[in-house]
């Protein structure tokens, strides 16, 4: 085992290794999950809140105690990475009701198997240090509490949005972590909490997803609804989903603290296929081919392109009367006569159009 002093200069090895990996930063923490962390999560499960997301109720034995996630784990390295691109214009697309919105998170290459390996190359670092050390890696793809454990190692506080927060780069980063084998000394956990008496998150979340400071319930998220789940759109939340086809990012954009958001320097996530501006009548046009090879290495393959052309279909709806959009809508009616649910938006689309064709000739008209 080694002394003190030296698992402190291996700490430090890590952290400055995790910058050279492009890491925006870096904190250490053990495998202990407080008790009221857990309580609230199980409360939030027994209200339902994580709608269909059955495997958020799995493993709750490793989420509780993570290190029987991996046997022999004393510390978990966590860190964070920078996704929002430079020069996206994020706010301009929202009110473009005619273009998609898609998260920023998900413009690029899917960040799953980039920080994946990055962490690797961190755990195989430490390796050539410490021969006897185990690792293994996780980036949002097992039962971690990765967001409670940010704020144990020091990289900042769960905001109302339920998002981690730094006071110097806001919440637009992704999270991972590095289980390892060796005892090194642990950061400060993050105490702090910023948010005040702020609740912009909640007021302006478009569906009022938030049912309390600190609590999302997910079945009236955009993201969720988009992206998670695959069956109807409740009517009464389909207008208010607006242009956003995949995920959500309005309780991050309203959020003071993100005016200090730093830019990525991963050229892996800038914007592919033009998709920060893209028409939704173009992205309609996709045919399934195209939408796998376009979304091949990409976070928007999980959505699938049935429950693509189904966000699709309510954007339209929200969309600006043209008649471009009500023909290509009266087509995709024809086309799905055969599909229940992907009948159930256009229909529910083309109604809307129709409605605002009426209006926009009567505004001719005068």
């Amino acid at each position: 085992m080694p002394t003190q002093a030296e698992l402190a200069t291996l700490a430090d090895f890590a952290k400055h290794t995790a910058r050279d990996l492009g890491f925006s930063a870096c904190g250490i923490t053990d495998t202990h999950i407080p008790a009221e962390t857990l309580h609230q999560y199980q409360a939030w499960l027994d209200a339902g809140y994580h709608g269909e997301m059955d495997y958020l109720e799995r493993n709750i034995d490793k989420r509780a105690e993570p290190a029987r996630l991996v046997e022999g784990s004393t510390r978990i390295i966590c860190v964070r990475m920078d996704y929002l691109p430079a020069q996206v214009d994020t706010l301009k697309v929202l009110q473009q009701g005619e273009r998609a919105y898609i998260s920023r998170y998900a413009l690029g290459r899917d960040y799953h198997k980039l920080i994946r390996k990055r962490l690797t190359q961190l755990g195989q670092a430490l390796q050539q240090k410490a021969a006897d050390l185990g690792f293994r890696a996780f980036v949002d793809s097992a039962p971690v509490l990765e967001r409670p454990l940010a704020q144990q190692a020091g990289l900042g506080w769960i905001g109302k949005n339920t998002l981690v927060i730094h006071p110097r780069a806001g919440s637009l980063f992704f999270l991972g972590e590095l289980f390892i084998s060796l005892p090194l000394p642990i950061d400060t956990p993050y105490t702090r909490e910023h948010c005040g008496q702020c609740d912009a998150c909640q007021r302006l979340c478009p569906t009022q997803a938030f049912v309390a400071p600190y609590v999302l319930d997910a079945r009236r998220c955009i993201s969720y609804l988009t992206i998670e789940y695959s069956g109807s759109i409740p009517l009464a939340l389909r207008p208010l989903i607006g242009n956003r086809i995949f995920g959500c990012d309005d309780c991050q954009l309203v959020c003071p603290w993100n005016r200090f958001s730093q830019p990525t320097q991963e050229t892996d996530f800038s914007p592919r296929h033009h998709l920060d501006r893209a028409h939704l009548l173009d992205l309609l046009a996709w045919t399934q081919e195209e939408f796998l090879t376009r979304t091949q290495g990409s976070p928007i393959r999980r959505a699938g392109y049935r429950q693509w052309q189904r966000n699709l279909a309510i954007a339209l709806g929200n969309a600006p009367y043209h008649l471009e959009i009500y023909q290509a809508l009266a087509h995709q009616c024809h086309q799905h006569q055969e599909d229940a649910l992907l009948l159930e938006h256009f229909t529910w689309a083309l109604q809307q159009q129709t409605n605002k064709q009426a209006t926009f000739i009567e505004v001719q008209a005068v």
